[in-house]
């Protein structure tokens, strides 16, 4: 009889407290981001809204880089749980509007993944990377679902281009012929135009309703 795994020991006082000071740092510096974006999260003022000094925030993110990675580790995560609820027969529009809806209720950190990276700060690292593939492996699988038009032969791709997607997927080990990851591209790019222009008010000052300008591109992009 196999033996059965002992039960992980339960966090020590000192993790729990690490964890919970951890959490009231990121919650401060997403209210920093609301209110100013990424160039305003700084630890000191996090430390003077906690009540402790900058330096011994230190001991629980080493920089306000590694606050910002976590930051955006955690954005991408919820992104995805968000997109991976968006199921059923319209699967595709039901991704679409689940992600406009994350990015109307969470512009600030919207922003935050697929903004203009502060300067010096890596955005491409492999933890990044990894964290933002996962939001789009959600919209790769519904694009190849049995029947989605996406999932039969279309037009040859260019060789250039086709080598390009099958590079990008194989990286990201997702099994997905190149024509459909282009159109996950090319669907993700015009959603994500769109919601960007939004949230930045650029159709209120147009006079146009969002609401009515995202059907109408709606029905163009699950046709």
């Amino acid at each position: 009889m196999a033996a059965i795994p002992a039960a992980p020991e339960p966090p020590t006082m000192r993790e729990r407290y690490r964890a919970q000071v951890r959490q009231e740092v990121k919650q401060a510096a997403l209210r920093q981001l609301a209110e100013s974006g990424p160039a305003g999260v700084s630890i000191s003022a996090i430390g003077k809204e906690l009540g402790v000094s900058g330096p011994a925030l230190y001991r629980y993110f080493a920089s306000r880089d590694e606050l910002l990675t976590e930051l955006v580790i955690d954005a991408y995560d919820d992104l995805a749980a968000a997109l991976r609820v968006a199921d059923g027969r319209a699967r595709l529009e039901a991704y679409a509007r689940a992600y406009r809806a994350w990015a109307l209720a969470e512009p600030h950190r919207y922003r935050l993944l697929f903004g203009s990276p502060l300067p010096g700060y890596d955005a491409h690292t492999q933890r990044l990377v990894d964290a933002a593939q996962a939001a789009m492996n959600v919209l790769l699988e519904a694009l190849r679902e049995p029947g989605d038009p996406a999932a039969t032969a279309g037009e040859p791709l260019a060789a250039q281009l086709a080598a390009q997607l099958t590079a990008w997927v194989t990286a990201r080990h997702v099994d997905i012929d190149p024509a459909i990851a282009l159109r996950g591209v090319l669907l993700w790019s015009r959603l994500h135009g769109f919601v960007s222009l939004e949230i930045a008010g650029n159709f209120a000052s147009m006079g146009l309703h969002p609401d009515a300008l995202f059907e109408a591109q709606l029905a163009e992009l699950v046709s």
